[in-house]
């Protein structure tokens, strides 16, 4: 079987890849652990100067934490298994965002839940023309976390509170202006760029590389979005929200329904509480 993690060293570069493909790069216990202790080690390490975090596949960066065994343990009554993991993983999630150490990840295709913690919090942020960010937890009843909620409070308005209660999937363009990335590069030009880094090529270097990407949905709605979602409650801004033009071509009501009521009402206050945070 081969390796959920690809890690290796190439010059002044620690390299970490994602190779679970067949699952959308979803990440297990097993994943995390190794993450970890690589960037222990090359945290320690003076010749490694600068992480990067990437996946193989087309469709995902990483589509999440993988729930599947966490849901097989519950059913047979160890619910340690789910504390255990989300324990390892808000660690890892941590340690990359207080990296003294410079770490560029590279997302495409789908980035949530547990993707956004790996990828989102690290130095440099790039994303490509397939990339979705979304934090869909409220569809499965559970919260935005792995720092998504601290990321989510960041966005412009209450366009993290949109972003919690309807799991909307941000393309390039709305995951850099809601604070999710860092620039936009072109898929095909992603082989050059870590090459440059390699070659020596520092943080600034790179994000003179960025472009304009393909036009997001969010920034034209910003004055719809702030209108509803700074009402008192989650129950309250999906009910303004339904009926406006604007956010129901968002699929705002669509989406929502789906989701666990209990789920949003935490997720609503959650992000409101960490409005104005400095730190996750």
């Amino acid at each position: 079987m081969s390796e959920t993690v690809i890690l290796r060293r190439d010059g002044r570069i620690g390299h970490i890849t994602l190779n679970r493909s067949s699952v959308l790069n979803a990440l297990s216990g097993e994943m995390i652990d190794r993450i970890a202790s690589a960037l222990a080690d090359w945290s320690d390490d003076p010749s490694v100067e600068v992480m990067i975090i990437d996946a193989h596949g087309e469709r995902a960066f990483c589509a999440g934490g993988d729930i599947t065994d966490m849901y097989r343990a519950a059913r047979g009554g160890d619910f340690d298994f789910g504390r255990r993991y989300w324990r390892q993983e808000y660690r890892l999630n941590a340690t990359i965002h207080e990296s003294r150490k410079p770490i560029v990840s590279f997302m495409h295709g789908f980035v949530m839940g547990g993707g956004v913690g790996l990828g989102c919090h690290a130095t440099l942020r790039i994303v490509d023309e397939s990339c979705l960010v979304a934090m869909p937890e409220c569809a499965i009843g559970l919260v935005p976390d792995v720092g998504g909620s601290w990321l989510l409070a960041q966005a412009p308005g209450a366009s993290g509170e949109f972003a919690a209660l309807t799991g909307f999937r941000m393309n390039a363009a709305d995951a850099i202006y809601c604070g999710f990335a860092d620039g936009y590069i072109p898929q095909s030009s992603w082989d050059d760029v870590r090459q440059a880094i390699a070659n020596g090529a520092d943080v600034a270097h790179i994000r003179a590389r960025f472009q304009t990407p393909p036009a997001g949905q969010l920034p034209p709605a910003q004055a719809a979005i702030d209108a509803c979602f700074c009402a008192p409650s989650a129950a309250e801004a999906l009910e303004q929200a339904r009926g406006n033009a604007q956010l129901e071509a968002l699929q705002t009501s669509k989406l929502s329904a789906r989701h666990s009521p209990l789920s949003m009402a935490c997720a609503f206050r959650l992000v409101g509480m960490q409005r104005g945070a400095t730190t996750i």
